[in-house]
């Protein structure tokens, strides 16, 4: 199969959207006359991709819009609380699957392994498409999310393959269970990644993979940077990362300043993608009682640049 999509996510959203329902009321059918929960946790498991990609679509539309007087971030974080929503309905869907696995292991049923089999290879088909669109289209943790469950909807229905397969050869009818509590214990990691990710977002934590002692680092080396304290750093979406920060500079003149300014904010984005950023320069109060020639009044001036 070649794929031709490479561009917006809200096309490769929608166009996953309806293959992905198609395959929730195949899958549904084909669960119920082959008597399989593996198949049938598989719908579980689609459905809740279904609401990611929805959620997914209706956080594009939201980051796309443009910040205003009330919203002077834009709306960022709607693609954040979409992926948190859907993270938390994915660990309830992981919990309801092993309840039904657990009384299945109890009371194994017949299951028709061939239409276990022929579905589940169609839904390697489809999710691997889908996974693919969606890591041409953006890596943001709205995306990211509903990638992270494609690739995992991948790889359950190549394990319920396997297992249909085993089912052939050996009559053991409780793998279905097994499967079932596999893809339920694959929700769950899932799920629960993108929970604490997205929480330290809205909790505004220091960005995964950013240590706030190696930006401190940073900006110390670049000249002319004589101390630097107050220092924050947030996301405010997911690939959106800011800074602010109090920086000491000597007692120069603006113009001269702007230098020390300019070499800060290229480093920040260089290093650590970080584009957005609010420095204030200060230099130290230079008293008379300390030898110092300046005038008092001229020393109680404070030098504050902001970079938007």
């Amino acid at each position: 199969m070649h794929v031709h999509v490479h561009g917006s996510p809200t096309r490769v959203l929608k166009i996953s959207l309806g293959v992905t329902l198609a395959y929730i009321v195949l899958l549904v059918v084909a669960g119920i006359r082959a008597h399989s929960l593996a198949l049938l946790s598989e719908a579980g498991h689609n459905l809740s991709d279904f609401l990611a990609l929805a959620l997914s679509l209706v956080a594009v539309y939201f980051q796309s819009r443009p910040a205003s007087s009330t919203k002077t971030f834009g709306y960022h974080r709607a693609g954040v609380l979409a992926a948190l929503v859907n993270a938390t309905s994915l660990v309830a869907v992981s919990f309801f699957i092993f309840y039904e696995a657990f009384k299945r292991l109890q009371h194994p049923q017949h299951v028709q392994a061939s239409v276990m089999m022929w579905v589940a290879a169609a839904g390697v088909v489809m999710n691997g498409v889908i996974a693919l669109l969606l890591y041409r289209s953006g890596g943001d943790v709205n995306i990211r999310s509903a990638l992270l469950h494609e690739v995992g909807d991948t790889l359950s229905t190549a394990a319920v393959i396997a297992g249909g397969w085993a089912i052939l050869l050996t009559n053991n009818y409780w793998i279905d269970s097994v499967l079932s509590v596999g893809i339920g214990a694959l929700i769950l990691w899932s799920g629960f990644g993108i929970v604490r990710e997205t929480l330290n977002i809205l909790l505004e934590g220091t960005p995964r993979g950013m240590k706030l002692e190696k930006i401190e680092l940073a900006i110390r080396t670049v000249a002319g940077v004589n101390d630097v304290h107050d220092l924050h750093v947030w996301s405010i979406g997911s690939e959106t990362h800011a800074l602010s920060c109090h920086i000491s500079i000597a007692d120069i003149p603006p113009s001269v300043s702007e230098r020390i300014l300019r070499d800060v904010k290229e480093r920040l984005l260089r290093d650590f993608r970080i584009d957005h950023t609010t420095i204030q320069f200060e230099h130290a109060v230079c008293e008379t009682a300390h030898g110092c020639v300046i005038p008092v009044v001229e020393s109680e001036e404070h030098h504050h640049h902001h970079s938007y």
